[in-house]
């Protein structure tokens, strides 16, 4: 299949797309080999003048025809051979024609290779300040002033003003190029610019993706973990003395087994639905846990042996993002618990909703006071950035004393309007 040209978007026709294609190449072949270019110019004026001498073409505009020819041959080749240098030294070689179009002027000779002065303006003005030019302005006018006082016809009007007005023009056309070739060299710094810029993006979101993606796994898999081994732990220790207790803590370790798996599952497919957008208009699947599962994992956690008291207060009224940082922040919480507080201990899990979406919640319990150094290393920073990201802070540490146990304190502020 080919490729559609994106609706609203300009195509250039075949013929200027041919042009383009072609100046491209040109202009990177004499960037990498300048003196072909420079050589071939310079010969094709060089011939230019020589046939100009030897045909005799000069004779039908000189003003003193009875001029040595050695001269003739002189100037014409000086005129024309410093071409060479005029893209590298423009300046220099306009400071070096002067002399034999003075001569030329002087003489009555009148070459027409005294014209080509032009093109060293025209490179001076693409290439150097716009200070050269007024030197170089006195340098044509010093010339034809010459010509006009040795060899009148016509008035100075007719010797001075024709050669201002071509220094105009090349100046002009000079200026032109510069400025287009300037702004095109803009665009080109603008565009790479631009395509750093989107790679740093794409670095910054990948990672901003890895990040969230490690999140979730951790919630997922370290807390049905810590549940699924708890209830191992029970279910080996019930085996011998009660059977059905057995029974009991194999049949919770199914479902929150397969409660992981779904969970898994539904993660996978909302990142495949997030790799291709164009066959979806939306993500149809909904992983994340909310307020509502609240009760699920409170359950589950209560079936492993840690008794856990739930105190809410007000009515929630929070997005779908906030629900799943309260979750995550719960569940990260009593995962803790769990595998840091040690036997005999209790949770308190205590919700506060308020007006426009701002919430606090305390986890908090009677254990040894927390983590172990060490044993967890994103359970708090990925409770901190999904806080962070809304705004809100965090506060995780022992208890205030002499209460014992660990204590974490999240603090959602209120939604801003849209």
């Amino acid at each position: 299949m080919t490729e559609q040209p994106a609706t609203g978007a300009r195509t250039a026709e075949p013929l200027t797309q041919y042009v383009q294609r072609v100046s491209r190449r040109v202009r990177a072949f004499d960037a990498r080999h300048p003196l072909v270019w420079d050589l071939h110019l310079t010969g094709f004026w060089v011939t230019a003048a020589l046939i100009d001498y030897y045909g005799g073409g000069w004779l039908t505009v000189t003003r003193a025809p009875d001029s040595p020819r050695w001269l003739v041959l002189t100037l014409s080749l000086a005129l024309s051979v410093p071409l060479l240098w005029r893209r590298t030294h423009p300046r220099a070689v306009l400071l070096a024609l002067t002399p034999f179009a003075l001569v030329n002027a002087w003489t009555g000779i009148a070459l027409q290779a005294a014209m080509l002065h032009l093109l060293v303006v025209f490179h001076i003005a693409l290439r150097r300040p716009a200070r050269t030019l007024w030197w170089a302005a006195a340098l044509l006018t010093a010339t034809a002033t010459v010509t006009a006082v040795r060899h009148p016809q016509g008035g100075p009007d007719k010797e001075i003003v024709p050669v201002l007005m071509t220094f105009a023009v090349a100046t002009a056309i000079g200026i032109t190029v510069r400025t287009r070739r300037d702004h095109t060299e803009t665009l080109e710094d603008r565009a790479r610019r631009l395509e750093i810029e989107r790679d740093q993006q794409a670095r910054l979101a990948a990672a901003a993706e890895r990040a969230r993606i490690a999140r979730e796994m951790h919630d997922i898999i370290g807390h049905n973990l810590s549940v699924i081994t708890g209830l191992a732990d029970g279910g080996k220790y019930a085996a011998v003395k009660s059977p059905e207790r057995a029974a009991q803590a194999l049949h919770a370790i199914a479902a929150t087994s397969r409660q992981a798996l779904g969970e898994l599952r539904r993660l996978l497919d909302v990142l495949r639905e997030e790799d291709h957008p164009e066959e979806s208009p939306g993500p149809q699947l909904a992983p994340q846990p909310g307020l509502t599962d609240l009760d699920r994992l409170v359950s589950g956690v209560r079936a492993v042996g840690l008794p856990v008291d739930v105190t809410v207060t007000g009515t929630p009224a929070l997005s779908p993002g906030r629900q799943l940082t309260v979750y995550r922040v719960i569940q990260e919480s009593l995962t803790n618990t769990l595998k840091h507080a040690g036997p005999g201990t209790t949770a308190q899990v205590e919700l506060s909703y308020e007006d426009r979406g701002a919430v606090t919640a305390t986890v908090t319990d009677t254990g040894r006071g927390g983590p172990a150094p060490g044993a967890d290393g994103r359970g708090l920073p990925g409770m901190r950035e999904r806080t962070a990201l809304y705004g809100g802070t965090l506060e995780a540490g022992p208890s205030p004393h002499p209460a014992p146990g660990w204590r974490v304190h999240l603090s959602l502020p209120e939604e801003s309007p849209q």
